[in-house]
């Protein structure tokens, strides 16, 4: 009877794998439901923090296409499946971490790729998605304005040179 039910819980694992942009894998131990349920509010609506069993875990992974290091797996274990962007998921577990040491981050995956803890803490200290292309549109913007000012001082500075070369003409001839 447990068989049929760890099928099940292998392959909707499995499915959150191949649905996630990242998932990162965490130990929980020491946290009380408080700390986690306002753990789970703090990664935000693109985020779903669930504890797992490692084995079940484990083979999900491997199922979807992930491989993940053993050591990840040592622990009481929880894995935030990110489908949403990673760097605020990654910035709520971090922050999370700070108040509260008993949150470890073992490690994750990103888009297919493993990551280590430090590159998740590298990933947090990034600026958000939204920053970065609002950056973006303006060095765009920065770009273009640059563009128009050139392209309307061409013709002003053509009928320049014109007027300065009829007013060279025209003392030219009323010197003759």
């Amino acid at each position: 009877m447990a068989r049929p039910d760890k099928a099940a819980a292998v392959a909707e694992l499995t499915d959150k794998f191949r649905s996630s942009n990242a998932a990162v894998l965490t130990e929980y131990r020491g946290l009380t439901v408080a700390q986690l349920k306002t753990l789970r509010r703090s990664l935000g609506e693109n985020a779903q923090y669930a504890v797992v069993k490692n084995t079940l875990t484990k083979i999900a992974a491997k199922e979807a296409g992930i491989t993940l290091e053993d050591q990840l797996f040592a622990g009481p274990t929880a894995v935030a499946f990110v489908t949403g962007d990673p760097v605020e998921s990654a910035k709520g577990l971090r922050d999370f971490a700070k108040d509260n040491p008993n949150l470890v981050i073992k490690g994750g995956v990103l888009e297919g790729k493993a990551l280590s803890a430090d590159e998740i803490k590298k990933l947090a200290d990034l600026e958000s998605r939204e920053v970065l292309l609002s950056k973006l549109a303006g060095a765009f913007k920065g770009k273009q304005s640059q563009a128009a000012q050139l392209f309307q001082a061409l013709p002003s500075k053509l009928v320049r040179t014109v007027d300065a070369l009829r007013a060279k003409q025209a003392e030219q001839g009323g010197a003759e």
